[in-house]
């Protein structure tokens, strides 16, 4: 039974959906137009239809994702849709040292730090057809023997589940038949947006999909019907906001409902919501609306019933829109990665994974990790998963439930690289098959110029060169002596060790660029009586200061610094409760292991009673600032007035295990030894190991100090390679490296960019209220100039909170 065409209030619709109707496009749409009490029904329905399915789905009560690794394969693509920063044109390539195509070393370089990660997808995502508008892609495609990228991407998949066991799931675009039987045998499922089926937004001048082939309606329907026709697992669906109508979503929905009742091959609708871009046609359109997208969702569910799985992206929502989504319907977060960004959407980053599952949990739901392939298709891999993946399927699946077991990755048979022609060899590499058996290559061989050269054909012939390469595919496998090999190269060799370390960092955490606006407030400075002198304030000062801070934009307030002896050390919680009075919507990034150390033994409070304080008082991360390097005898050279190393370690680890997560650095440049930095790199990586709290690492020099490691090397140089060094053994562990802006300089800071780091830290606003008083004063980044620093490097830029979330908007935040 199908409702009929005729307009129905909603009530009568929902009703006619309880009785075992069908909704028609007609009635779609009303549905689409829902609000208020209509609304509210709407999403009841929405949410007891999916219960519904999960029950009968032996689910009940779960949210599900796919662990992956992003896999940007190429950026270039034929297409031009006004919404998009993922494509980038062969000069823009040029411009950001960047190649065509990822070669198979960096892709496997990047995929096995997934594979430790804990990783079961790699998704495969590229631009269509880009040879048929770019001939450096023919040409790269050509002189690497492939016959297609579409050639290429079989070849990867087949080599990364070979190579790690981590299972493709392609998303390369549109298709042909051909091309879908011909994939496949490489992944276990495929995808393709359908976005939408309006003729006018890929027809008509000025729309969103003009003068992009390969978004016409009528071809990406026919691409998920013979998806449903081969036999292949098949994610699609809708993009809301875009400039479709109401009448343009329903017949989406309903277009796809009737290919999957075909072939039965859909096994996820994803409902993603419009967010606006700099940079691009539609950079001033508005972000879709929530309530229009809710109900988009809700009225998904119920087109597809109790069986689809229903997907929203958690990144492109804010987690407050996380109830709605779920009300709505929604049961599947999508693939979310804890390793590489949304490559697609850079300015939205994947929430982590412990803060998905809390917030999962707040709404009544477990979190649990599936495959690329939905359960359902998993249970029959017989009928929907091609023979050369069941073993690598069932080597990952639980066989009662065929959602993700509890196992880690591991390579299947080594690769053969049957596909590609036996005479393709990548120029550079003497005698190497375009897509080889990586595993079977000496760390000479693995070498694939991050910067493009393997393509250029110069063969990197260096200890250190080869070393970064080996360091960009397993930061663990090099020694401490090789590590400072690294750090201590000059010239051409530390040129390609910095665009190694480029590379690892725009493969993992993107190519953006981020800032903090935040306001440094010096603890040191705050005396019980008042102001009384520059660098000194009161209490009231505090609440001033930091309301003035959120009126001019700012999302964090910095505080810290060693309290005078004379002063209370319970001034550290009135402090921390002054601001949090004052701004409370502000995030208090606050005290360093110095700091809380002093609140735990003068204020009698130990450890982790003063950690417990500072969380009652609003604190909510803390600096991991006051040591300049994790060495007792540095310390004694250096800092003596420093808390002690072993303390700062016990400081820090308690924190995270509190629930705060820190900010990590090494200050260099002064007594420390190569071996120590190493060192210093390898604490932090295994306190992360155990409490995964730092959020990210800042190689900063000590002010006063320029003492190269390496006689004569310029003193960017002495940067360039500890920011490559700190991203490459870091790599998997702590995501962010931050230059210190303030240290080295704006200029400067622009070529470190391009070294490994992808943050600018904070903007550093004086204010108007006792400027003195802050750390680092006079030093101001504003926004506009952030972003024009990233704009030179051809690279988009986000604002973010402390802890690299996206800020809401408000004064002083675009």
């Amino acid at each position: 039974m199908s409702v009929g065409s005729t307009v129905s209030p909603v009530d009568d619709l929902l009703d006619a959906l309880r009785g075992g109707a069908a909704l028609d496009a007609d009635a779609a749409e009303v549905l689409l137009a829902a609000t208020g009490a209509d609304l509210e029904a709407l999403l009841d329905l929405a949410a007891a239809t999916r219960d519904e399915g999960l029950a009968a789905a032996g689910q009940p009560g779960v949210i599900t994702y796919s662990r992956k690794v992003f896999v940007p394969l190429t950026t270039l693509c034929r297409d031009r849709c006004h919404y998009c920063v993922f494509v980038d044109t062969p000069g823009q390539l040029l411009k950001k040292r960047k190649p065509a195509f990822m070669s198979p070393e960096q892709v496997l370089a990047v995929v096995r730090q997934g594979q430790a990660m804990g990783c079961k997808e790699v998704l495969l995502t590229l631009g269509d057809r880009p040879e048929d508008r770019w001939p450096e892609a023919r040409a790269w495609l050509d002189e690497h023997g492939y016959a297609s990228t579409l050639d290429y991407v079989a070849a990867i998949a087949r080599l990364v589940t070979a190579e790690t066991g981590l299972l493709a799931h392609a998303n390369p675009g549109v298709m042909h038949a051909d091309e879908l039987r011909m994939l496949r045998p490489t992944a276990p499922s495929m995808g393709m947006m359908l976005e939408t089926t309006s003729r006018r937004l890929f027809e008509e001048p000025g729309q969103v999909h003009f003068g992009s082939p390969d978004k016409d309606p009528d071809l990406r329907l026919k691409v998920i019907d013979e998806a449903g026709a081969a036999g292949i697992p098949f994610t699609t669906g809708i993009l809301v906001g875009i400039g479709e109508t109401l009448r343009d979503r329903a017949e989406s929905l309903i277009a796809m409902r009737e290919l999957h009742e075909r072939h039965g091959h859909v096994q996820e609708i994803i409902v993603q919501n419009f967010r606006a871009k700099p940079r691009t046609a539609m950079q001033d359109a508005p972000d879709a609306d929530l309530l229009e997208y809710v109900a988009a969702v809700a009225v998904a569910r119920l087109v597809f019933g109790p069986h689809m799985r229903i997907q929203v992206p958690p990144n492109l929502s804010d987690a407050a829109e996380f109830a709605l989504l779920v009300r709505a319907g929604a049961d599947d977060w999508g693939g979310i990665s804890p390793l590489t960004a949304d490559h697609v959407n850079p300015e939205r980053p994947w929430p982590h994974l412990d803060d998905l599952a809390r917030m999962t949990a707040e709404l009544g739901f477990a979190l649990r990790e599936r495959l690329t392939a939905q359960p359902p298709f998993v249970r029959d891999a017989d009928r929907w998963i091609d023979p050369a993946l069941h073993s690598a399927v069932a080597a990952l699946a639980d066989p009662a439930t065929g959602l993700a077991a509890d196992v880690t990755a591991a390579p299947r048979e080594p690769y053969s690289g049957s596909s590609v022609p036996s005479s393709s060899h990548t120029p550079g590499i003497s005698g190497v098959p375009a897509v080889a058996d990586a595993s079977s290559l000496s760390t000479g061989e693995r070498h694939a110029d991050s910067a493009g050269n393997a393509s250029r054909g110069r063969r990197p012939t260096s200890d250190a060169r080869r070393l970064a390469e080996a360091a960009a595919g397993d930061p663990l496998a090099l020694d401490d002596a090789e590590w400072v090999t690294l750090l201590q190269a000059t010239g051409t060799d530390l040129d390609a060790i910095a665009a190694t370390a480029d590379d690892v960092r725009r493969y993992t955490v993107g190519e953006t660029v981020s800032l903090v606006v935040n306001r440094n407030l010096s603890s040191s400075g705050f005396r019980a009586a008042g102001r009384h002198g520059p660098g000194t304030f009161g209490l009231d000062d505090v609440a001033r200061i930091a309301a003035d801070a959120a009126d001019l934009g700012a999302t964090e307030v910095c505080v810290q610094g060693r309290l005078e002896a004379a002063e209370d050390p319970r001034a550290y919680l009135d402090i921390a409760r002054a601001v949090k009075a004052a701004a409370p919507g502000v995030h208090l990034h606050a005290y360093r292991p110095q700091d809380v150390w002093d609140l735990a033994d003068r204020g009698g409070l130990g450890l982790d009673g003063a950690l417990a304080a500072l969380r009652d008082a609003g604190v909510d991360t803390v600096p991991g600032t006051g040591v300049k390097v994790l060495s007792d005898r540095v310390r004694a050279l250096v800092a003596p007035g420093d808390v002690e190393v072993d303390r700062w370690v016990a400081a820090i680890t308690a924190a995270h295990r509190a629930g705060f997560r820190s900010t990590s650095v090494l200050f260099y440049g002064h007594v420390e030894t190569a071996a120590e930095r190493v060192a210093h790199l390898r604490e932090l990586r295994r306190i992360q190991g155990e409490t995964n709290g730092f959020t990210e690492f800042v190689p900063i020099p000590l002010p006063g100090h320029s003492i190269p490691l390496v006689a004569g090397r310029a003193p960017l140089d002495e940067h360039r390679a500890m920011v490559a060094v700190s991203r490459l053994l870091l790599s998997g562990s702590i995501p962010h490296v931050q230059i210190p802006w303030t240290r080295v300089g704006k200029d400067a800071a622009a070529e470190l960019l391009r070294s490994g780091g992808d943050d600018l830290g904070g903007a550093l606003l004086d204010g108007r209220v006792l400027p003195d008083a802050g750390v680092e004063q006079g030093l101001e980044l504003p926004v506009a100039d952030a972003a024009r620093i990233a704009a030179r490097l051809f690279r988009p830029f986000r604002l973010r909170t402390t802890d690299y979330g996206t800020p809401a908007r408000g004064p002083g935040i675009p």
